[in-house]
């Protein structure tokens, strides 16, 4: 296990954050989805030679998931079975457990979080005042627009997101840049 716990740390030192950039219409709230989620980790995992996986585990009138790493040292690292029952016996209450499981079994088993869960972010309102230093995002945006690579475009993802002081406008403005850059590199 010494190869995939060195290679997680690893990886959990390149996470970005998991953002909230989905809507829940019912709370009128604020949440990260899987593919926000996703997204926060899976690079920074590969780039360390870690897989991520999610295992289906039988279960009764709902969904079982397990977050399994597996290091290309033939290493692999489980972080327990989460059950979430489904809300209805139907496609859509399966569909939905399993997708709150997923979300959930990753965000515990890397170690990230949003800035509130779910509920505590529907139960009340919360203002987040911009103290955002507009000059040095234009930077920022400019250095991601720039990167020569994934890894330095990872890097300047995360130091902008972290400049952005959780200001929703320029956390989106910085993944549109960022997620342009990643196709341009990646079709290289």
């Amino acid at each position: 296990m010494k190869s995939i716990h060195a290679a997680f740390v690893k990886a959990q030192k390149e996470f970005g954050p998991a953002l909230k950039t989905s809507t829940n219409p019912h709370f009128k709230s604020r949440y990260a989805d899987l593919s926000a989620c996703v997204e926060a980790v899976i690079d920074a995992l590969n780039n360390n030679g870690i897989a991520l996986m999610q295992k289906l585990h039988e279960s009764d009138k709902g969904v079982a998931i397990e977050t399994i790493f597996v290091h290309e040292s033939g290493e692999s690292m489980a972080n327990g079975i989460l059950h979430v029952p489904a809300s209805k016996q139907d496609p859509q209450g399966y569909g939905s457990a399993l997708t709150y499981a997923r979300r959930y079994s990753l965000m515990s088993a890397c170690g990230i979080a949003p800035e509130d869960d779910d509920g505590n972010a529907a139960s009340r309102k919360k203002e987040i005042k911009s103290d955002v230093n507009e000059s040095e995002m234009m930077d920022w945006l400019e250095a991601i627009a720039d990167s020569a690579d994934l890894e330095t475009l990872q890097k300047n993802f995360v130091k902008a997101i972290s400049a952005s002081n959780g200001d929703k406008e320029w956390q989106l403005k910085i993944i549109k840049v960022k997620d342009a850059m990643k196709k341009k590199l990646e079709s290289k």
